[in-house]
């Protein structure tokens, strides 16, 4: 949606920011939500806030979406305030919505856009890639704080802003159709990969079947959703809050695995290089249990290691279906961008499958370590 520079400043203008807007200009690299650094001039000084429209094609209710938003942010910030006595020194912990001239947190144009603004932390920073195990370990605790953080949210329940979002039965559901159909003529080019996801269908259902507890989660656990001190290297909060809603933990934790234990691209075709690394799991499981242990049940750390394999095959079963569906879902840059994915997502599979029972060790031992 094209947007105007006189369009960009009025949407600006609704939002409680003191000074004088100076410019207004297109901001990183995210494909879901148009964003945009505002940047406003106010007694010598520069403040930098992010305005974002959100997409409603992806979210059809962005009330909802941004009332979860609000509740989120103000309990997660009014419970840092009192683990540290001020404000100021936890402000960083947090994503602050900035609320309109009317005193709501989101903002609705004449054309029937949704339109919000953050506070933009300065001296921060994002990666696409995990460094170290070190960083590993800080993305992780940021991930886990969140979710302790959230665990005692007052009700009522978060709207569900994706319905069914890491429903993995339904999307097997879904790419079992896709396979059945057969509408782009594909499938006779990724029997093997058909024949993999349909060998491993049992897994599907078993968080799910587990009765573990419902929790506030992220459910887009990547390393670039996790901001960094750009010079400590100590994450600060977690960002791009648009899944928060109800789920499982393990969600969160497998997702993690999914995508900060491999040394390979998503989309990397030289498979030999797709493997979970040991020593990143570690780091990451050492993490995530350094902040989310003591609310954890038994049940669900039981699961830890598992939930990397699961979130494997939800998300290599997602991609195989788009392939087998002529790609209408992500975006590509080759006719077998979906397929190449896919098999990423099922070598990282293979991989957690033997090195399984190293892990359920290791979570052993650490449990035991932490008496939690």
């Amino acid at each position: 949606m094209t947007t105007t520079d006189e369009q960009l400043r009025g949407v600006a203008r609704q939002f409680q920011i003191d000074g004088e807007l100076a410019t207004v200009v297109p901001y990183g690299t995210g494909h879901i939500n148009d964003t945009y650094c505002a940047v406003y001039h106010h007694e010598g000084l520069r403040r930098r806030t992010l305005l974002q429209r959100v997409n409603t094609a992806i979210f059809k209710n962005p009330a909802q979406l941004m009332e979860n938003i609000r509740r989120v942010t103000s309990h997660v910030a009014t419970k840092l305030s009192r683990q540290t006595g001020s404000q100021t020194d936890s402000h960083r912990g947090v994503l602050a919505l900035i609320p309109t001239r009317d005193g709501q947190a989101w903002h609705h144009d004449e054309g029937g856009s949704c339109w919000r603004m953050y506070r933009f932390e300065e001296y921060s920073r994002t990666y696409d890639s995990v460094q170290s195990p070190g960083q590993a370990f800080q993305a992780a605790a940021a991930f886990g704080q969140f979710q302790s953080l959230l665990a005692d949210l007052p009700l009522p329940r978060l709207h569900d802003t994706i319905a069914d979002f890491h429903n993995t039965p339904l999307r097997l559901e879904a790419f079992r159709h896709e396979v059945a159909l057969d509408r782009a003529n594909r499938a006779c080019f990724a029997r093997a990969e058909i024949e993999f996801a349909f060998a491993r269908q049992s897994i599907a259902g078993v968080l799910i079947n587990a009765r573990l507890p419902e929790r506030v989660t992220h459910n887009d656990c990547k390393l670039n959703n996790v901001l960094f001190d750009a010079t400590t290297g100590q994450a600060l909060c977690v960002i791009d809050l648009d899944t928060v809603m109800p789920g499982l933990s393990l969600y969160d934790f497998g997702d993690m695995v999914r995508t900060a234990t491999s040394p390979a691209a998503e989309d990397e075709p030289d498979l030999a290089k797709v493997t979970i690394q040991l020593p990143m799991f570690e780091a990451l499981l050492r993490g995530y249990l350094s902040t989310a242990g003591k609310f954890l049940t038994h049940e669900e750390k039981l699961y830890l290691a598992f939930a990397g394999k699961l979130l494997a095959y939800e998300q290599g079963i997602r991609f195989l279906a788009d392939y087998l569906a002529g790609d209408p879902y992500y975006k590509v840059k080759s006719p077998d961008h979906n397929l190449d994915r896919c098999r990423t997502q099922f070598k990282l599979l293979q991989s957690i499958e033997q090195q399984e029972e190293k892990m359920h060790q290791l979570i052993g031992r650490l449990v035991d370590q932490q008496g939690a």
